[in-house]
């Protein structure tokens, strides 16, 4: 089990991130990117 620390959870977040950004591009190479910065930016 992970300690439960912020550190953690910050770079299990970005790890998840990173992994779902770059399934998305792969699926969707035009439009992948600028998809997610929109829905990013739109939060």
């Amino acid at each position: 089990m992970w300690p439960c620390s912020t550190v953690n959870m910050v770079i299990c977040l970005i790890y998840s991130m990173l992994k779902w950004i770059s399934t998305y591009s792969e699926l969707l190479p035009s439009i992948g990117i600028p998809s997610i910065t929109a829905s990013l930016l739109g939060r």
